[in-house]
């Protein structure tokens, strides 16, 4: 095990390997071009885990979509456009945005078992976030108005994070945020896991990354390793790209002149709802430097990106 200079070993309840091999994590979404299906979709049986799930569908202005989560729960999150959604009786109008990067979500959270129908109205791509789940809970639309907003770390580790289906939130299993990285900064950071049921020191969950980039020409780097060495891949991100997480400490940067954003879902066997990670001790020291006063006046992703980097990486 991993442990601070001069500490001695960290001591840790014995964990499950890695069943997928690292090279396998990553994951590529389809090339539609203009056309509209099946972004990217894989299950807890492909991942090799329990719970954790998503697909990412594109559908053209006027077209409708059936779909049965099974005994997953699900948050249903527009990363463009709008749509109509009907489930267990009932209807909605979710979404709004343009992109991933304009705005908080318009989502909402559907109990295991629930088919619903989508129609789109207008372009859309809409995120299927999953999770198995045990008990059945009622419908909850999640304005953007109702997504809690925090701004976490500070100068090239600071980055924005969107609260969509929060530990406070009645589901199951299910947690959900959007994390936005600004240019050439890092996020997931200092290196964190969440691979052993030690609370409340560490939460035991499977987790899914789902990357966009942009400009979508643009990249970013992801690094996944165990503290025994077992495992330690760095993987090239692409706007679409996604990795799944089984285990491990995991950090993330993105290009300088590019802003990562990344869809998390998470879960796993813990009774109470958490996100509870454990930092590498290696660099946990670099929270203690973090103080409320940097990022005095920061709203959001770009307000971090002005501060750290002024005009410079920027296009416009």
């Amino acid at each position: 095990m991993v442990a601070a200079i001069g500490s001695p070993p960290l001591e840790e309840p014995p964990r499950m390997a890695i069943t997928v091999p690292p090279e396998e994590l990553l994951l590529r979404s389809a090339r539609l071009g203009d056309a509209s299906g099946e972004l990217i979709a894989v299950g807890p049986e492909a991942a090799g885990w329990t719970y954790c799930s998503l697909l990412v569908r594109r559908l053209a202005a006027g077209e409708t979509w059936d779909h049965d989560p099974g005994p997953d729960e699900v948050c249903l999150v527009p990363l463009g456009g709008r749509c109509a959604v009907e489930a267990a009786g009932q209807a909605w109008s979710i979404g709004g945005r343009a992109s991933a990067f304009e705005g908080p979500p318009h989502a909402l959270y559907l109990g295991c078992g629930t088919a619903f129908t989508v129609t789109a109205q207008g372009p859309l791509e809409l995120a299927v976030c999953g999770a198995r789940a045990e008990r059945v809970l009622p419908p909850r639309e999640i304005r953007p108005d109702e997504v809690a907003v925090e701004i976490r770390g500070a100068g090239n580790a600071a980055r924005q994070i969107n609260h969509i289906v929060a530990p406070d939130f009645p589901a199951d299993k299910l947690l959900v945020v959007e994390v936005f990285t600004p240019s050439g900064n890092w996020s997931s950071f200092p290196p964190h896991k969440h691979d052993i049921s030690d609370l409340p020191r560490e939460a035991d969950l499977e987790e899914i990354y789902y990357y966009r980039i942009h400009p979508t020409d643009g990249f970013a780097l992801q690094r996944l390793y165990t503290a025994d060495g077992v495992t330690d891949a760095a993987y090239t991100i692409h706007d679409g790209d996604l990795l799944l997480v089984p285990e491990g400490y995991h950090a993330f940067a993105v290009a300088h002149g590019y802003t990562g954003y990344y869809l998390n879902i998470l879960a796993g066997i813990e009774s109470v709802r958490t996100m509870q990670p454990s930092d590498d001790p290696r660099y946990a020291w670099v929270r203690s430097t973090w103080t409320d006063e940097l990022n005095a006046g920061i709203a959001g992703y770009r307000d971090i990106a002005d501060r750290v980097n002024g005009a410079a990486g920027r296009r416009d």
